[in-house]
């Protein structure tokens, strides 16, 4: 049967948007939305009667903060008519309103009024709400693929608000990657020397303590003066939130929190606290000199990951690092009824 050359283009056309999406989806075969914490906001963005729109697991959320001061994270789409509660809404008491009725929902979800309607709310006026800890000055939200609820409560840090410690110093990135490819590089010894040009390669040696992976890597790091031997500490609870402790040059904690977007995207957030020095100037100018050294290590990573598709089964030698210790663990995140990683 003849086709118009229209026709052909068309198909042609969808023949190669299906074929980009397949090597899209192709490059991460694990869960997209691992089980777990994961940072939605700094407590700084969110003042009391404040209204936040969140797109994160592929999902339209609102966070607001009522005026008992906790944080609440619901879906966002009122079951109304469908409105964006985070377009808009309005706090009142702990509740939100719709910007579009005006139907006013509680931190469980649930419409507990409609003002020109005089009947009871309907049962089933309400959104999905999230389990939500606000700690260490971050906003986190539990998700797991099949609605459990939280297995485990993330640390207290006795870095943050300290004395002896910086406030925050934040960074933020949009990464096309996956939340498992990213947490790799911690174990992976030898990416250190010859994408980040290192002062040698880290030895390092990784323990799971149920669902943290703890990593401790002895290395060399350059002053000024010369090589001095340091360390690095890594405290991963899931994919979601990971503490990292620089010793060496000068003390430094890095929280990094990685949260899915989409099916393509991650929002990858660093929060750096420094141990003070004698004084001010040369704690700003040394923190401030390491803080862009970390941040300059992981934009050299980004082209990587955002390249590069995943393999089940790596050819692993001797120097590589614990990734086999890594790839165990993380199986722990992926619900049984979803694929699971290799």
């Amino acid at each position: 049967m003849f086709q118009s050359p229209t026709t052909e283009r068309r198909r042609g056309v969808a023949r190669a948007v299906a074929s980009q999406g397949e090597r899209a989806m192709s490059r991460y075969p694990m869960q997209r939305y691992p089980n777990g914490w994961f940072q939605v906001a700094y407590s700084t963005e969110l003042e009391k009667g404040g209204v936040l729109p969140l797109a994160y697991f592929g999902k339209q959320l609102v966070l607001f903060r009522g005026e008992g001061g906790a944080p609440v994270v619901l879906d966002a789409y009122c079951p109304h008519l469908g409105a964006h509660l985070g377009h808009g809404g309005k706090v009142e008491g702990d509740c939100v309103r719709c910007p579009f009725h005006s139907w006013k929902f509680d931190a469980t979800g649930a419409c507990v009024d409609i003002p020109y309607s005089p009947a009871k709310p309907p049962a089933r006026a309400k959104v999905a709400p999230w389990h939500v800890r606000e700690v260490n000055g971050l906003i986190m939200v539990w998700h797991h693929q099949d609605g459990a609820p939280p297995s485990w409560e993330l640390p207290v840090l006795p870095e943050y608000g300290a004395d002896d410690w910086t406030s925050y110093e934040t960074r933020r990135w949009k990464i096309k990657t996956h939340n498992q490819e990213m947490a790799e590089n911690a174990v992976d010894s030898a990416h250190f020397l010859y994408v980040h040009g290192t002062q040698g390669m880290p030895t390092s040696r990784a323990e799971v303590r149920d669902h943290v992976l703890h990593v401790f890597s002895e290395t060399m790091m350059k002053t000024p003066m010369g090589k001095t031997p340091g360390s690095i500490e890594v405290d991963a609870h899931g994919f979601g939130f990971t503490t990292t402790r620089f010793r060496g040059i000068v003390e430094t904690l890095l929280v990094n929190s990685v949260t899915p977007i989409d099916d393509e995207f991650v929002d990858v957030r660093f929060a750096f606290v420094v141990k003070k020095q004698v004084n001010e100037g040369v704690t700003s100018t040394v923190g401030a000199a390491f803080i862009r050294e970390v941040t300059r290590q992981l934009e050299q990573d980004i082209p990587i990951w955002e390249n590069k598709r995943y393999v089940a089964a790596p050819l692993i030698v001797e120097g590589d690092g614990p990734l086999a210790v890594y790839r165990r663990w993380v199986k722990q995140f992926y619900s049984a009824s979803a694929d699971a990683a290799g």
